[in-house]
């Protein structure tokens, strides 16, 4: 029987399936919780700070009730998950548990909560240790907690649980990361115009085991497919798919030199323009007085510069087509 992973729609070989014969493994496939190699071996996937952050605000929501050892949170991919979390006297903690990505930094990480019952209406308070945005950019203004949209539905879908759970009309969540300035400055955040904290991200809220994955079985999907498609992220695999239904559409992350590699020097990567136009000209940035490739996009000289740098990328790499997209799908730019 094929398995499917519920996360990214991707349909599991049968081969794969038939050399595990772990079924609670199996099983932690079918649920999205982990990934399946072409061993037959399982790499967890953990949860993102968006999750964790979520699950510390919903233990002190209930604990206004009673003491909570774990909560349920509904993840922005459709799935729902139970996650550890300690709650008592309106305190909630939850630490960032990373599955089996080696190299997440905030691996760990304590997010605490306080929740206090209100008169009417549900507010949240990002305190100490969450970034915030020293300048204006496409999606935040300057002072904004660097919190993104979809992590804060979760977050807030799950204060509301919690409440509704409680039959309150009211409540206010203050959540704060203690460590968070020390682990935010080790992360791009000051690059990318954040300060004082990490980011709370998450568009699946489930953090991937790209390194092992990656070098074990997805660039030998990639050596075998015909033109791959290299993606770098949830939104250009979803509209990858829909754009080249009759290729393999590979996940690469920030590895698209060695998806390339991989393919024999002959691909297509599509996806957002960060990730893929940083790759094609790492000095894209350079003299046009944006620091992200996002803010650049917003600009007037955006259609020029994104022209050029396909052309010249071609001229490069005339094998390797690249096709840019934005949030909802719509080509921006195609090399070809």
């Amino acid at each position: 029987m094929t398995i499917h992973d519920p996360v990214t729609g991707f349909a599991y070989p049968d081969e794969w399936v038939r050399v595990c014969a772990d079924k609670t493994a199996l099983e932690q496939v079918r649920q999205g919780l982990a990934v399946l190699t072409s061993k037959g071996t399982i790499l967890k996937r953990g949860f993102t700070t968006g999750t964790t952050a979520a699950a510390a605000c919903k233990a002190a929501v209930l604990s206004l009730r009673a003491p909570v050892s774990s909560v349920f949170i509904s993840l922005p991919c459709g799935l729902g998950c139970e996650v550890r979390a300690e709650g008592r006297d309106g305190s909630g903690a939850a630490r960032k548990y990373s599955g089996d990505y080696t190299n997440d930094i905030t691996a760990e990480l304590l997010f605490c909560a306080r929740a206090t019952e209100t008169a009417s209406g549900l507010t949240l308070h990002a305190g100490a240790g969450i970034g915030r945005f020293e300048r204006t950019t496409p999606r935040y203004q300057i002072g904004d907690a660097a919190i993104s949209h979809t992590a804060m539905q979760t977050i807030q879908g799950a204060i509301e649980e919690a409440a509704r759970t409680l039959n309150l009309t009211g409540v206010s969540v203050a959540l704060t990361i203690p460590d968070g300035a020390n682990i935010g400055r080790q992360t791009l955040n000051p690059k990318v115009g954040v300060v004082g904290g990490i980011s709370v991200l998450g568009s699946t809220g489930l953090v991937e085991p790209w390194d092992d994955h990656l070098s074990e079985d997805v660039f030998d999907r990639i050596s075998r497919a015909a033109m791959p498609v290299l993606t770098t992220g949830r939104v250009g695999l979803r509209y990858a798919r829909l754009l080249f239904p009759e290729s393999e559409v590979v996940l690469v992350g920030k590895f698209m030199e060695r998806g390339i590699e991989a393919a024999g020097g002959e691909a297509i990567l599509c996806g957002l323009p960060a990730l893929i136009m940083k790759f094609i000209n790492p000095g894209i940035l350079e003299g046009t007085g944006y620091g992200t490739v996002e803010e650049l996009t917003m600009s007037e000289q955006w259609t020029a510069i994104l022209e050029k740098n396909l052309t010249d990328y071609r001229q490069r790499m005339p094998n390797v087509q690249v096709v840019i997209i934005d949030r909802e799908g719509r080509i921006q730019g195609d090399s070809q």
